[in-house]
């Protein structure tokens, strides 16, 4: 049987492995790359004297790209097309037998590119904005009493904002809690929910925790982490060797930020199924390629109330994972 400090660090390695959403994004030029790199390096500065006594890879950077194809809003000549950069440096560790802990800072850098506006968008309620920026952080602390019950609460913090809008009031802020079980057979199942302070709206969003080994090449697990941008979502992933693997899944999705200091917010949510194969290029390197599909889209603006309904779309992904 694993110990107790190795099965907490595999149930939070298969949660976050691979947590790319599939969402709106932007180009990321030199300087933001450098403002996410500072972050990376005080992180790093910080934890790395905790934990350079074990044996384990505590340190994940993730980082990947992710691109849609034009789609029309509503019944309009506008199209939108959208492509992300996100970044995010982890890292877990166990604080001895029954209890871990982990931190976490992101970047994401969304590009909107709007075409064929003749009239200001959500009708003419707002123009177009170019490109979002978004900030987060987060902590984690779990708990193991026994072999069987395994609990999580994360709190979380995060800034996001379009060009056309200042960071001062695009905060967010939520905790996500959790408890899974451990059966005989190593399987686990669960419940959790986040509670979300988000820029215009309070929300609490319910998920199911899963790890479900169906036999020894399937496996029923998330391939999100539940938080601001949905519910944890559900993978039937196949390992067909120790090199390749392949994911079918899907999820709901949201995108919250602020556009203007009026306080005015667009949030757009909208279903994504996806189709991964996975390459294990050693231990500590993986790549992860997507091919997904947006559906059942929607785009809503806060105030005043209106939403205007974006079309389906295809959208490609790559992400590449490294622990150190």
């Amino acid at each position: 049987m694993k110990s107790n400090s190795s099965l907490l660090l595999a149930t939070e390695s298969t949660n976050s492995a691979h947590n790319i959403s599939l969402q709106s994004s932007c180009l990321l030029n030199v300087k933001t790359m450098a403002k996410a790199a500072k972050l990376a390096a005080v992180a790093g500065t910080f934890l790395a004297s905790s934990v350079s006594a074990y044996d384990y890879s505590p340190f994940k950077f993730h980082v990947s790209r992710t691109s849609t194809e034009a789609a029309q809003i509503d019944n309009t000549d506008a199209e939108l097309q959208r492509d992300v950069w996100r970044m995010k440096l982890s890292a877990m560790m166990p604080l001895g037998k029954e209890w871990s802990i982990g931190a976490n800072i992101g970047y994401d850098n969304l590009d909107y590119g709007f075409k064929k506006v003749t009239t200001g968008l959500l009708d003419s309620q707002v123009t177009p904005w170019s490109s979002i920026n978004k900030y987060s952080a987060g902590l984690s602390l779990s708990y193991r009493p026994n072999d069987n019950w395994m609990f999580l609460i994360a709190p979380k913090l995060q800034y996001a904002y379009a060009n056309t809008a200042s960071s001062s009031d695009a905060q967010s802020y939520g905790v996500v809690g959790s408890a899974m079980y451990r059966f005989e057979s190593g399987n686990m199942l669960g419940f959790g929910v986040a509670y979300l302070n988000d820029i215009s709206e309070v929300k609490t969003v319910p998920y199911l925790a899963v790890r479900w080994k169906i036999t020894d090449k399937l496996t029923l697990s998330n391939p999100f982490q539940a938080g601001f941008s949905g519910p944890a979502g559900l993978e039937l992933a196949y390992e067909h060797n120790d090199k390749w693997n392949f994911g079918l899944g899907t999820s709901r999705r949201s995108e919250r930020f602020l556009i203007s200091d009026a306080e005015q917010t667009i949030e757009v949510e909208e279903w994504v199924s996806f189709i991964r194969a996975g390459w294990n290029i050693s231990k500590k390197v993986t790549i992860n390629a997507y091919g997904g599909y947006f559906f059942a889209g929607e785009m809503e603006l806060s105030e005043p109330k209106v939403t205007d309904e974006i079309e389906n779309q295809a959208a490609i992904g790559l992400a590449f994972d490294i622990k150190f």
